[in-house]
């Protein structure tokens, strides 16, 4: 459940004047005072429910309000079950790295693709390493070549400061 929830104002909690009412079989009823509308929704053995409170004027629906939350809170279970959650990984090596290493990186970062992460590729120069970034965009391009069949380049690769970052998605 969220924090931000709406609050939805059933009966003699509902604070507009006047309301467009819908009874339960889904016909207008035409806009009327709340406490009439109140009235009919008793008679029917049914709560007022406000709909669309932000309309002018607000929509109530005549009908059984515990009903309507179970239905409301299937809908969201419903899409948080849809959801995909997309984590980034980040792996980071310097322009000195070695073959085995860089093999080593590689093994992890298309494990990452294959699960459906994002994984943010940081080169780090120290020293005098920054003289030579080059030979980091020679690796970089390097791998993103190699991972060409899983993933694809989401941002080229770009200089912040000491790090040559580079963002790779699955296709």
């Amino acid at each position: 459940m969220s924090i931000f929830k709406k609050e939805i104002r059933i009966n003699h909690r509902i604070r507009a004047k006047e309301v467009r009412v819908i009874d339960d079989n889904g016909n207008q009823l035409g806009v009327m005072s709340a406490p009439e509308a109140i009235k009919k929704a008793e008679e029917a053995g049914l709560d007022l429910v406000e709909i669309a409170p932000t309309a002018t004027p607000p929509v109530c629906r005549i009908m059984d309000n515990s009903r309507y939350k179970y239905e409301q809170e299937k809908k969201e279970k419903e899409a948080r079950r849809k959801q995909k959650v997309i984590h980034l990984k980040e792996i980071r090596m310097g322009p000195k790295i070695g073959e085995h290493d860089y093999q080593f990186k590689l093994r992890h970062l298309t494990e990452f693709l294959k699960k459906g992460d994002k994984v943010k590729v940081t080169m780090i120069f120290k020293g005098r390493e920054m003289a030579h970034i080059d030979l980091g965009r020679k690796i970089l391009d390097r791998l993103s070549s190699d991972i060409s069949t899983l993933g694809e380049i989401e941002e080229m690769p770009k200089l912040e400061g000491r790090f040559l970052n580079m963002v790779i998605r699955t296709k």
